[in-house]
C-alpha cells in the first residue's frame, strides 16, 4: 500500500522541520552522576531481562562495520559505538547530521540517493521507522546490499500495516503519518519488497509496544468534539513514561499474535 499523491522528492523536506520528533527524541543525554544514576544503572539489566519491547532487536553477531539509515542526531550509533561497532549514518535532516557529526561520526547529511559509496562494505545496517520514508524503497535497499558484505544483516523496523490497530481506525490510524509515510508494509509486503531488493528476509519480531494505539484514539475522539482527552492521547508516545511498562503484558499478547502496530524485520545479504 503506497501514499497517492505524494510530495515530490525535492519537495518532501518541507514536511520535515528541525523541531520533527524523531529529530528531537535522540539526542544524547550523559547520565548526571548520583546516587540516582547507580540505581538505575543496578535497575537496567533486571527490567531488561523482564521487559524486552523488540524495538531495536539485532541478531547476535559480532561488533564490525555499522550503517545506520536516518541516523537522527546520533544516539544509537553513539551506543553502538560505545559496544566497539565502527559506525556511519545517513541523515536526511542536515541540522540532526550536524548534531551526530559532533559526536565524532561520520555522517553523510541528504537523502540516501545521493549518498556516495562507502569505503568499505558493512556488515550491518540498521534503519529505525525509515523505510516507509523512501520514495524508491526497492532502489535504495538494492543500494544498501551493494554496500554489505556477503552474509551480511540489514535489521530494519516498519509500522505494520497488517495489524489489528489499522483495521480497527482506518484513516485514523496514527501510524499512517500521511504524507511522510510514502509506503505502509504488512509482514507479507515487506518481505516482498527485501526479496526483490535481493535480500533474503529471516525473521519478523513483532514489537512489544502500543506507542500507535492511544494517539489513534485520540484522533478519533478528537474529530468527535473531545479535543483536550484527543490532545492528550496524541501525545501519548512522547510522553509514554512508565506507561510501556504498565502495558507491557497486553503488548506481549498481541505480538505472539502478530498483532501490534510496529514490526522489526532481520534481512541478510545473500549474494
Amino acid at each position: 500500500m503506497r501514499t497517492n499523491p505524494r510530495p515530490a522528492p525535492e519537495a518532501i523536506g518541507f514536511y520535515y522541520p528541525d523541531d520533527y520528533g524523531p529529530y528531537a527524541g535522540t539526542r544524547v543525554r550523559p547520565e548526571a552522576p548520583g546516587r540516582s544514576s547507580v540505581i538505575k544503572r543496578l535497575l537496567r539489566p533486571v527490567v531488561s531481562a523482564l521487559v524486552d519491547y523488540k524495538t531495536t532487536a539485532l541478531p547476535p553477531i559480532p561488533a564490525g562495520n555499522m550503517l545506520e539509515l536516518g541516523c537522527a542526531s546520533g544516539s544509537f550509533m553513539h551506543r553502538m559505538a560505545q559496544q566497539g561497532w565502527r559506525v556511519e549514518g545517513i541523515e536526511f535532516s542536515r541540522k540532526a547530521a550536524m548534531a551526530a557529526a559532533q559526536l565524532g561520526y561520520h555522517v553523510h547529511a541528504g537523502p540516501l540517493e545521493t549518498a556516495p559509496a562507502p569505503g568499505q562494505l558493512f556488515d550491518l545496517v540498521v534503519g529505525w521507522m525509515v523505510a516507509e520514508h523512501l520514495h524508491d524503497p526497492v532502489g535504495g535497499l538494492k543500494k544498501l546490499r551493494e554496500w554489505t558484505r556477503p552474509g551480511g544483516w540489514l535489521v530494519l523496523s516498519v509500522p505494520n500495516a497488517g495489524a489489528l490497530e489499522f483495521k480497527i481506525f482506518k484513516e485514523k490510524w496514527y501510524a499512517l503519518q500521511l504524507p511522510t509515510h510514502l509506503y505502509h508494509y504488512t509482514p507479507r509486503t515487506i518481505r516482498l519488497v527485501l526479496q526483490t531488493s535481493g535480500w533474503s528476509p529471516v525473521k519478523i519480531h513483532h514489537q512489544r509496544v502500543l506507542s500507535n494505539l492511544f494517539p489513534s484514539a485520540g484522533y478519533v475522539l478528537r474529530d468527535r468534539g473531545y479535543e483536550r482527552v484527543g490532545a492528550k492521547l496524541i501525545g501519548f508516545p512522547e510522553n509514554a513514561g512508565r506507561w510501556h511498562q504498565v502495558l507491557y503484558p497486553l503488548a506481549w499478547f498481541l505480538s505472539q499474535l502478530g498483532q501490534t502496530g510496529r514490526m522489526t524485520v532481520w534481512a541478510r545479504n545473500g549474494s
